[in-house]
């Protein structure tokens, strides 16, 4: 799942995704807005009222999508930090204090994690969670869970099953919904029979049903 990684992106994207210029209503043959007026709205919004804002669109995409029973897919999305490591700490960022260093790829980065829950069925995002890149996938998950259950009951939805990769792997999220589509690791569970198992190469093994709706999710 790819996500718009800074404002940077946005403004290009706004001048070349038609899909994206008619859900901002730009007209053709106009300019897109440009990163100064982007950030002067996030600034003048705030943090709460642009989520609150968010929330609301979503609500009324799932109720016009008619959206009744959900499968929910967790992931994250690496976002790179514009700025260089500390000199006395190599895993933090000099001039951004919450930025940290992760594997991103083949590679470390500095930067974030752009945790998300979407929609199987349609992409559409449910909600998400803006971290630092070194914590966890599990840390967010069961608030992640949480959001995911408010935002679809207030678009008369519910949730059916949450589908995630190896890293979501917890008895607490298991715990949480009715169904989950989650692999354990490979060296994990391996004397158990009937469970789904993901291997490094992303190779699944268990249940024919479970393996079809694992490689359903977008990546």
């Amino acid at each position: 799942m790819k996500g718009v990684r800074s404002l940077r992106e946005m403004t290009r994207l706004l001048d070349t995704d038609q899909r994206l210029r008619r859900l901002c209503r730009i007209k053709k043959g106009e300019a897109g807005y440009p990163r100064s007026v982007l950030s002067r709205f996030i600034r003048k919004v705030g943090e709460d009222n642009l989520n609150r804002i968010i929330e609301e669109k979503v609500v009324k995409l799932l109720k016009r999508n008619d959206s009744k029973n959900v499968d929910a897919v967790l992931d994250t999305s690496f976002i790179k930090a514009w700025s260089t490591r500390h000199p006395m700490d190599n895993k933090k960022a000099l001039s951004d204090e919450e930025a940290r260093v992760e594997r991103a790829g083949r590679t470390f980065e500095l930067g974030y994690k752009l945790h998300l829950s979407i929609d199987s069925k349609t992409m559409l995002p449910l909600t998400c969670v803006f971290a630092s890149a070194n914590q966890n996938e599990k840390k967010h998950s069961l608030n992640m869970l949480e959001k995911t259950k408010q935002i679809l009951k207030r678009g008369a939805a519910t949730l059916r099953s949450v589908i995630a990769d190896s890293q979501y792997s917890d008895s607490k999220i298991r715990e949480a919904v009715d169904e989950t589509v989650i692999p354990y690791p490979a060296n994990q569970k391996r004397t158990v029979k009937g469970l789904l198992r993901v291997d490094k190469k992303f190779r699944t093994y268990g249940p024919e049903h479970q393996k079809r709706e694992y490689h359903k999710r977008p990546t």
